[in-house]
């Protein structure tokens, strides 16, 4: 089914938040999933089209069959791309098994229980720092100094990348997944392209020099312990590492990020749901972190591809159909969440989507950045009970990320 809005056009994702949401409850309300041509992208390959799945049921129950709705043929852009440009940004994200399976499990042998505690503390000192920082300099921009610089800090400190790559990192993230925004991109699609490539090849030679130097002295960091992961003989191949890397630095810093910016617009906009978390923050905290991560879902979608014919919630699709399944909408599905578009720390229960819906490709790193959003949200407003922005946030103009370039705030010193 065919309708007037065009989630293709990058003027659709320019639009004011409220419209957009207004425009996928639109497309719920239809008796099957919408159906639109594939986005103008530099050197893809465009096909017929892709069916938008925009509900809750829709997309978990593409989620939890992998054999039917593929990853394979590329998740993170809804044109076909190269292979080998999406396995280099994409990773495992990209995959199905058995190779999904087989990087999943090296990956995951490496996140040992004592090194996960480590994380956790590595995260409760840099929260401490940041927010020492920002009450040295006072009101400023809450993206740059508070939002980025954490799950940044975080995901460095794990790889034991120096200090002085932190400035390069952020801004190679940022380029991968600028969309269409030309505050951060070039217009020039040709010059785009080769913007991304540089961007990855950077982060790439990067972890490649790391692991060589690791492999000869190794550290207590996650570039150690992915580098020398052997698994029933298996290890990555420094192809693999560097993907995984790109796929780590870029998901890692971007999705928390985004989730902490959106909670602070979040609790500036609705001070009774502030009042209400801080006068019982640990008991309300982690209710908080879910309602915030469903209302920003800052991942807005994935794609999959279809393996053979398949009948799903009253549509048939047919082998070799792609589906764009959009956790942003499935979050604001009323059939699932009483009032969706009210934010409802104590909404229970809340099965949002904002990690991705239960199967293989559930993020890897849903506890990591519920630790980042918990810690950073429990030091702000412990520190600084006032925060709040100050003015409209600068919004990243893509399909793929909901993103925040810039966001002012102001607080009591």
């Amino acid at each position: 089914m065919t309708t007037a809005i065009d989630l293709s056009a990058p003027e659709f994702w320019g639009l004011p938040l409220a419209e957009r949401r207004d425009a996928f409850a639109g497309l719920r309300s239809l008796p099957q999933p919408p159906f639109f041509a594939d986005p103008d992208v530099p050197f893809a390959s465009s096909g017929p089209g892709y069916y938008a799945l925009v509900r809750h049921a829709d997309v978990v129950e593409a989620s939890r069959n992998p054999d039917v709705f593929c990853s394979g043929k590329g998740a993170t852009s809804i044109v076909d791309l190269p292979v080998e440009f999406n396995e280099y940004f994409g990773s495992m994200i990209n995959m199905d098994d058995p190779r999904h399976a087989r990087l999943r499990r090296i990956v995951s042998r490496a996140f040992t229980p004592r090194m996960i505690r480590k994380f956790e503390d590595d995260v409760q000192q840099a929260a401490v720092r940041i927010v020492d920082d920002l009450l040295e300099m006072g009101p400023c921009d809450f993206v740059e100094r508070v939002a980025a610089r954490l799950p940044l800090t975080i995901i460095c400190q794990m790889m034991g990348i120096p200090d002085s790559s932190y400035a390069m990192v952020l801004h190679d993230t940022n380029v991968i997944l600028s969309g269409n925004d030309p505050d951060i991109i070039s217009e020039n699609a040709d010059e785009a392209v080769g913007q991304i490539l540089t961007a990855g090849a950077e982060l790439a030679a990067l972890v490649t020099d790391l692991c060589a130097a690791r492999l000869q002295e190794p550290r207590d960091d996650l570039i150690t312990a992915l580098a020398t992961a052997n698994i029933d003989g298996e290890q990555l191949t420094s192809a693999e590492l560097a993907s995984f890397f790109i796929l780590l630095v870029v998901a890692g810093n971007e999705t928390t990020r985004n989730a902490i910016s959106h909670a602070l617009i979040l609790l500036t906009e609705h001070p009774e749901q502030r009042a209400l978390l801080t006068g019982d923050l640990e008991a309300r905290l982690g209710g908080a972190v879910e309602e915030i991560v469903r209302h920003a879902s800052p991942v807005m979608f994935m794609r999959r591809t279809l393996t053979r014919d398949y009948a799903m919630n009253g549509q048939d699709y047919r082998e070799g159909d792609k589906v764009a399944l959009f956790y942003w909408s499935a979050n604001y599905d009323e059939s699932v969440f009483a009032d969706p578009d009210q934010f409802d720390i104590t909404r229970s229960p809340n099965p949002h989507v904002g990690f991705g819906a239960a199967g293989p490709h559930f993020c890897l790193g849903a506890h990591l950045a519920r630790r980042e959003i918990s810690v950073a949200l429990r030091e702000l407003l412990g520190r600084v009970p006032d925060i709040r922005t100050a003015g409209p946030p600068d919004r990243l103009l893509s399909s793929f990320i909901n993103g925040i370039k810039h966001l002012d705030c102001d607080f009591s010193r």
